[in-house]
């Protein structure tokens, strides 16, 4: 997955068709879970609102918090039938391992949940939406860590791309790599007008590749040449830049950013969920695919190619340059 990129050219591609006829490997019970949602759903929980969803409003309806413990926020406006998910990791909603794990756990509850029918995501932090994979998590760790670490950031990516519900990115900071990862899955993404915030897949600044589903991600999103431009420079956008290209959908300003989350969230869900879920799984299947079929190999290559010296070795230089920065 993550290598340098003098290592690239020479070292196979992930995901490429160098797994040729790979059977798919067993998924986890979430996994699985996912899979049928995304063959069989045909209907789904939902059907006509107690008022109209124009007039959607978070804070209105009775809210029940499913999680209120540091990492993840979550409240469910069940009248309504949105939840909104904070992230609130100090200092910038670095993705750890636990917070994936919060994440995927507050994710799958929601999925199975009928209240549910629309997810809002966004920071509990001012001036960050996330900035990211935890480094910390990659940098002097044993196989087995990496390879759980791994497979958390896969399952979160899985679930949210592949999810029965209706997604709203409220990208209220900055949100480099798997940041913008985290909105990329997601349905529709409204950003903070603020010159200061960027977005984008970055990777490449740090020597290293974004993985084959990083790419998809990006590639379904803003088509073929910006999707070259972004990931062999690393660029980051300002949210001006990034809605030109089409790598998120409005700006609004910062303190309008949930009120518009959910005028957007009422046009979506008044959509008919199994034709809107069905839409979604049509267009998404093939990319879920890719990487079911091929999970297991892209965790062995994460795990071999983050292990290098030469990687850590980045990574290493990376956090003592965040060190210095904060002294």
């Amino acid at each position: 997955m993550l290598r340098s990129a003098r290592e690239a050219s020479a070292a196979r591609p992930f995901g490429g068709t160098s797994h040729g006829r790979m059977a798919c490997p067993a998924p986890s019970k979430m996994a699985a879970r996912l899979v049928v949602r995304l063959v069989d759903r045909a209907a789904g929980p939902g059907g006509a609102l107690p008022r109209p969803l124009t007039r959607l409003a978070f804070p209105a309806g009775p809210r029940r918090r499913i999680s209120g413990a540091s990492p993840v926020l979550v409240e469910l406006d069940e009248r309504a039938g949105v939840a909104v998910v904070r992230l609130q990791q100090p200092p910038v909603n670095g993705l750890s391992l636990a917070l994936l794990t919060e994440l995927c756990l507050a994710v799958q509850k929601l999925e199975d949940r009928r209240a549910c029918r629309g997810l809002v995501f966004t920071s509990a932090i001012p001036g960050i939406f996330s900035a990211g994979l935890d480094i910390t998590e990659m940098c002097g760790r044993s196989e087995e860590h990496l390879g759980e670490f791994w497979r958390a950031v896969q399952q979160l990516w899985i679930l949210l791309y592949g999810s029965r519900l209706a997604t709203v990115a409220a990208i209220n900071g900055s949100s480099p790599a798997g940041g913008c990862l985290v909105a990329l899955s997601c349905d529709y993404r409204i950003m903070a007008e603020n010159p200061k915030y960027s977005i984008g897949l970055n990777e490449t600044r740090l020597g290293i590749v974004a993985p084959f589903w990083f790419k998809d991600s990006l590639l379904n999103t803003v088509g073929h040449r910006a999707t070259e431009r972004s990931l062999q420079l690393g660029l980051l956008y300002s949210p001006q830049e990034a809605l030109k290209i089409g790598l998120v959908d409005e700006l609004v300003p910062e303190e309008k950013i949930l009120a518009r989350a959910a005028e957007v969230m009422g046009q979506w869900l008044a959509i008919p969920d199994h034709a809107r879920q069905l839409s979604k799984s049509t267009l998404r299947k093939q990319t879920l695919d890719h990487l079911l079929m091929h999970r297991e190999a892209d965790i062995q290559d994460f795990v071999r190619f983050i292990s290098r010296d030469a990687i850590q070795k980045s990574l290493q230089k990376y956090m003592e340059m965040l060190k210095q920065k904060k002294a």
